[in-house]
């Protein structure tokens, strides 16, 4: 193996939200192939957690018992397959995956810029932004088990809903191929540059979060729930709900997981006993707690 192995290696550096205990081991794959012969020398109970740009994702503050695998800066191939297809590896940024089609005048993938995440992320979860699904543009994946096996897999064998997909467990997405539609560069170009400065409008950017806590219920928005709740600015210990975002919940500088679990409850009791809603949370929660 040519990658990196780490120990008691503390997740709060590589989280968004700036939060989480240490990993019991770390390791940063070198590339495909290292990823392979990594995953074949682990005992098959082990417990395995991928972790790319650590956003939708809460760690909480007694760390995570077994091994993470960090795809940050690694899994990073990315090409034209076909004339309108791209693979993409899983730990290329969303973003990146959004500029690389848009100069190939490829259309369709636009909204991936307003992500925070990796490709492999937003496979997991079906992300979406500013009306764009990840599920809608995905042709294949490849996906990778626990013994190093590759297997091409179509969408027909997923269950694909509302940021949620159900596949067969002990697998992870590996890479993916995208088809598109033949476009043009300046016109793609334009649509990201809007829905970058519509997210900068009205969304906390520049603080420490996960992105959108809360999924949408049917028909309505999280974030005019929570707001109509008067709890925006709320605070519990150094998480606070986002003034500019109420679906948002900012790290003000000494939060734990522990604070930020306790104020995603709160918001669920409140919306509950306000609107008679249950807000379901979108953001992955994983690690023990202290």
């Amino acid at each position: 193996m040519t990658g990196i192995l780490l120990r008691n290696e503390p997740l709060a550096k590589y989280t968004s939200w700036r939060v989480g205990g240490p990993a019991e081991k770390m390791y940063f794959p070198e590339g495909r192939n290292d990823l392979i012969d990594f995953l074949k020398s682990l005992p098959k109970q082990e417990n395995i957690y991928w972790l790319g740009l650590g956003s939708n994702l809460l760690v909480r503050d007694g760390g995570i018992k077994g091994t993470v695998i960090n795809t940050r800066g690694r899994l990073k191939e990315m090409y034209l397959a076909d004339a309108n297809k791209v693979y993409v590896e899983a730990g290329v940024p969303c973003a990146h995956v959004a500029r690389f089609c848009m100069g190939l005048g490829l259309t369709g993938a636009e909204f991936l810029a307003g992500i925070p995440g990796t490709m492999g992320g937003a496979l997991k979860m079906n992300a979406g932004a500013f009306g764009g699904e990840t599920w809608n543009i995905v042709s294949n994946v490849e996906m990778i088990n626990v013994s190093g096996d590759v297997t091409k897999r179509g969408i027909e064998e997923f269950d694909v809903a509302y940021r949620s997909v159900k596949g067969l467990k002990g697998e992870w997405f590996l890479a993916v191929e995208l088809k598109l539609s033949q476009g043009e560069s300046e016109l793609s170009q334009l649509k990201i540059k809007s829905l970058l400065e519509q997210r900068g409008l009205t969304q906390p950017t520049n603080k420490p979060t996960c992105g959108s806590v809360f999924k949408n219920p049917p028909g309505d928005y999280a974030a005019k729930l929570i707001e109509s709740c008067g709890l925006k600015g709320f605070v519990i210990g150094g998480a606070c709900v986002s003034e500019k975002h109420a679906n948002f919940i900012e790290n003000t500088g000494d939060a734990t997981a522990a604070d930020i679990e306790a104020l995603i409850a709160y918001i669920q009791q409140q919306v509950t006993q306000q609107h008679d809603v249950t807000l379901e949370t979108e953001v992955c929660r994983v690690g023990d707690k202290l």
